[in-house]
């Protein structure tokens, strides 16, 4: 009989050990590995949520990258076409400055052929007198027939 009160014994130590054990000491553990669970748990979606964050982050750049890339081949191509029209601008000016200085200088030429002519016919007046004065033999008066002399300029 020692042996079933002993058993007995036994038997009632071991559930006042367990209840004390599932009453004191097993919340706190329970409590710590569900806190470490969540620790671990808020870890792994902040990790997840990292990782998306990074794939958006990612995605972004590129975007912005090739936005980028647009934008400078954009600014290129307008840069390009404004250089086209600068020297179109530039051709056009220097063909009507051209065209300006060739017909300046077609009236300076014409002036001078009608200064030129014009000295040739008093040349030529001046000439007539002398040859006239030599077969004449005498003087002829300049102021005297300055008509005939005009109509001889004239004629020439």
């Amino acid at each position: 009989m020692n042996l079933n009160a002993t058993l007995f014994a036994q038997l009632v130590v071991f559930f006042i050990l367990a209840w004390f054990t599932m009453k004191f000491v097993w919340p706190p553990i329970v409590k710590a590995l569900d806190e470490r669970a969540k620790k671990i748990a808020d870890g792994l979606a902040a990790a997840e949520r990292g990782k998306h964050d990074l794939e958006l982050a990612t995605k972004r750049s590129a975007e912005a990258l090739r936005e980028g890339k647009e934008k400078s081949a954009e600014l290129l191509a307008q840069a390009e076409k404004r250089a086209a029209q600068i020297i179109d601008e530039a051709k056009a000016q220097a063909k009507v400055e051209a065209e300006r200085i060739v017909a300046a200088g077609k009236a300076d030429a014409e002036q001078e052929a009608v200064r030129a002519k014009e000295q040739l016919r008093e040349s030529v007046a001046a000439l007539a007198v002398a040859g006239a004065e030599k077969i004449l033999r005498r003087e002829i008066d300049a102021k005297a027939h300055a008509e005939l002399l005009s109509a001889i300029k004239q004629d020439l």
